[in-house]
């Protein structure tokens, strides 16, 4: 089964290198990689070439001007490159274990969407994770990551529960099952038919509306928060806007209670432009020379 990995990024090519170092050791080989940059420089760019030269991986880049925090945005352009039928969507300071992919290819149904989570490391821990780390598999080994200044706590179980606690782990969790763009999987007839991420939505809970809506088109949610595992680099929140964390809660309650299944405002708007481009090209092409 071929997945289109979808995975955000913004001028963050330190941490976007090492979760790349991850899907070049992933055991489901069978991927594409899709960056869905928000406008980064030029490092980003080069780092991204250097990690598709040196691993081998099929990776895309699709860029956007850098106009502020437009997530919803790049995630609907990158989402539109897809040539699998099934998109997973991460962020590019999550680094996957090797069996990251594997557990969404082996999850994947009709009818349904994947809900996964993150395991938070501080700074320091995040700093330390060199890239034999990564390949070797070492920083999501606890006593590693212990040894490194990980506090301890009850979160930890999810580096730990093998298949069948992690299964039982997923049907027993109190914690509700919503879409996560950290880590979460949809298959993308069914994106389409929701129209994508809503970009009227800045930083804030706009995954979380996109699986109201997907809910809402009968589309069920189903845990892999103690499977499907990766671990979060820290970085800093200067984007963080509670107003606007607000203001995007009033959406989503309103679209849950309503039953809301379609944006205006999301990926077809593009598609749109995609088609007026390629219209235009196939005219100039089809035009013969006077």
């Amino acid at each position: 089964m071929k997945l289109s990995v979808v995975i955000s990024t913004y001028n963050s090519p330190e941490w976007l290198t090492k979760v790349l170092w991850g899907y070049s050791r992933q055991t489901h080989a069978d991927f594409e990689l899709i960056i869905a940059d928000d406008g980064s420089a030029a490092a980003t760019r080069e780092c991204i070439d250097q990690l598709r030269e040196e691993t081998g991986m099929t990776i895309k880049h699709v860029w956007q001007p850098d106009e502020g925090f437009r997530k919803c945005r790049i995630l609907n352009l990158a989402t539109l490159q897809a040539e699998a039928d099934y998109v997973v969507y991460t962020d590019g300071d999550c680094i996957p274990r090797r069996d990251f992919l594997a557990v969404h290819a082996a999850e994947a149904t009709p009818g349904y969407f994947l809900s996964g989570g993150y395991h938070k490391l501080p700074m320091d821990v995040s700093r330390a994770i060199s890239r034999e780390d990564i390949l070797s598999g070492r920083c999501f080994d606890l006593r590693w990551l212990r040894d490194q200044g990980l506090p301890a706590s009850y979160r930890n179980s999810k580096l730990t529960a093998g298949p069948r606690r992690a299964r039982l782990f997923n049907l027993a969790t109190p914690t509700r099952c919503r879409f996560k763009g950290s880590n979460g999987s949809a298959w993308l007839n069914d994106i389409l038919a929701v129209n994508g991420f809503d970009e009227r939505m800045p930083w804030g809970g706009e995954d979380r509306e996109f699986g109201v809506r997907l809910i809402n088109a009968g589309i069920k949610p189903r845990h892999v928060r103690y499977n499907a595992i990766v671990i979060h680099l820290d970085h800093a929140r200067s984007y963080r806007d509670e107003s606007i964390v607000r203001q995007n809660r009033v959406l989503r309650e309103a679209n849950e209670k309503n039953r809301v299944t379609w944006t205006d405002h999301g990926i077809s708007q593009h598609q749109n432009e995609n088609a007026s481009q390629l219209k235009a090209t196939a005219a100039a092409v089809s035009t013969p020379d006077c």
